[in-house]
Formats: structure tokens, sequence, C-alpha cells
């Protein structure tokens, strides 16, 4: 598995508001109203249901337990069942964004949206940038529903940042195939072209999704993942419509001289 630990930001213009803002919300819902995860009425309440998306009815469920083989011998664990959501069920398709299963996959998600995000925002702007960042995880989610329509997995909720981060790094991919990025591969750490660890961690969510399919899945919604990603490099030169001379900051472009200025941006540039 690639990690990526840093990448070049030498031709930053702006420094990244939403970017920083996204990573303070998920935080703090995660704190406040997830209480550390240990909130779980809140987190059945507003995690995204397949069955509910599809019906656009609020479901709630009785809590069950349910036994697993563990090395130790057979283990009862009581899953929370439904919550009743407050909000029009469809609303949870962009509260469950900012939500999150656990402290790492908080941690895991962040230090995605940190490394690959603010370039992302120079190249659109923090409007569009906020924007992009939404739609892409909305669709996310929507992919995920369209793929547990029926079955178990149907009622089953689904949260977290990932694949409104996958499209961003789908639109890395697009806009920055070539800036260096350092990451670590098996104990060392080099420096890799963006298409290679980007490329690398599309995949390896192919791969998994093709686990999952066959009965060996982990619980990750990799067809989330593959939908934002995906989208966000379909979708991106379309939110590049309208920059200064329609150029978006890219690895693959020259830089016009505006590009170049370290002033504050126009509000042309959004």
């Amino acid at each position: 598995m690639v990690f990526p630990i840093s990448d070049d930001n030498s031709d930053r213009r702006i420094f990244p508001v939403v970017n920083v803002a996204l990573i303070v919300i998920n935080v703090l819902v995660f704190v406040l109203f997830q209480g550390l995860g240990q909130n779980e009425a809140f987190t059945m309440a507003f995690s995204t249901v397949p069955r509910e998306i599809a019906t656009g009815r609020d479901i709630i469920t009785e809590d069950s337990v349910k036994r697993f083989q563990t090395a130790e011998g057979a283990v009862d664990v009581t899953v929370p069942g439904l919550k009743r959501t407050p909000i029009p069920v469809y609303f949870t398709l962009l509260t469950s964004m900012f939500m999150h299963g656990s402290l790492m996959h908080l941690a895991g998600n962040m230090w995605f949206l940190w490394i690959f995000g603010d370039n992302i925002e120079n190249d659109l702007g923090r409007v569009r940038y906020t924007i992009f960042y939404l739609l892409t995880g909305i669709i996310a989610s929507l992919t995920h529903v369209a793929m547990n329509l029926s079955g178990e997995s149907a009622l089953v909720p689904s949260l977290g940042a990932s694949g409104a981060i996958s499209g961003v790094m789908g639109a890395y991919l697009v806009l920055h195939p070539k800036r260096q990025v350092t990451v670590l591969i098996f104990r060392f750490i080099t420096q890799v072209p963006g298409f290679v660890a980007v490329g690398l961690w599309f995949g390896f969510q192919i791969i998994s999704s093709l686990q999952a399919m066959g009965g060996s899945g982990d619980g990750v919604a990799y067809g989330a993942h593959i939908g934002g990603f995906i989208a966000g490099a379909a979708l991106v030169k379309l939110f590049t419509i309208g920059l200064p001379q329609n150029l978006p900051l890219t690895d693959t472009q020259p830089q016009p001289p505006e590009y170049r200025s370290y002033g504050r941006p126009r509000k042309s540039d959004w």
C-alpha cells in the first residue's frame, strides 16, 4: 500500500482556508456530536442508509445481537439499530460526509484531504472547491446506495468523508499527474509522480471492491470511493471553466504570468 506523506506546494497562491475548515468541521463533528464514536444514537440517525434513500422513508430498527467467531471463540456483539432521523433522509447524503466510524477512520481521511485537497482548492478557488467537494461526495454516496439496494447491506448505514476525498484525488490525477508526491512504500520513503501515487491507490480500491463482491469485504464502502474518484476526474475540468484564460493551474501546461503572482487573488478567480 502506498501512503502519501507530502507533495509539492511551491506554487500555491492562496492559503487553503476551505480545506482546513473541512478538516476542522470533521474533527468537531466526531468529537462533539459523535462523542468520539460513543454517541451511537447520533451516528445511527444521521448516517446514509441505502434503503432510506431509495424509498425516501425513515427506517427505525431495534438493536440486535450478532455472534462473531474469533480466535478465542464465539463473541456476542450488540449491533445498534437505526434511529429516527429528524431531518429529511436525503440530507443524510450530506451529514454522513462529516461523520466517521472511529478515530483511525477520521485520521486517515483527514490526512489524505490535507495532502491533496489544498492543491485542488488552489486550482479552483475557494467557492468552486467547496461545491466540487460536496458534489463529488454526494455522487459517491449515491454510487454506494445504487450498489446496495437489496439484501442486508440495504440497511447498513454508511458514513465518512472518503467519498468526497476520492473526488479530490480524481481531480488531482487529472490536474497534477506529474507533481512529485513523497510516499511511504514498504518501509521506504521515496518520491513518485502524482499519477503513480493516486493510480496505485485507485487500483487498490478496484481490487478491494472485487474482493468485497466475492464475500471477503471488510466493511469499507469501496463503491463510494470508486464513484467519487470517477466523478472527480470527470467533473474537475468543468469546474475550471471561466478561470483566467480558461487555464487551470496544472503540471502539464505552461503557467501564464498571472499564476506566478503571489499577490491577492482577484474575485473573478473565486
